[in-house]
């Protein structure tokens, strides 16, 4: 698949502003292409980004439980 998004669709994929968007892609976190003034990003870049996120918060979510549990909190 070679669909291409605008900065504006793929940041509301992310649920984030297109501003925090850019500077993923100014810092390069993501690769784009420019089209005249415009920059695209490919949609498997976009998901592929949105899969490493959603494993970086569960497994911040797993250390956290596990740190409630070494120190009795109850949770």
């Amino acid at each position: 698949m070679h669909a291409e998004l605008t900065t504006q669709e793929a940041a509301d994929m992310l649920n984030m502003s297109r501003p925090t968007f850019i500077k993923l892609l100014d810092s390069g976190d993501l690769p784009y292409a420019r089209t005249g003034n415009r920059r695209k990003v490919a949609f498997v870049d976009v998901m592929q980004y949105k899969r490493q996120l959603d494993e970086q918060r569960l497994a911040t979510l797993d250390e956290l439980s596990a740190l409630d549990q070494e120190l009795n909190l109850g949770y």
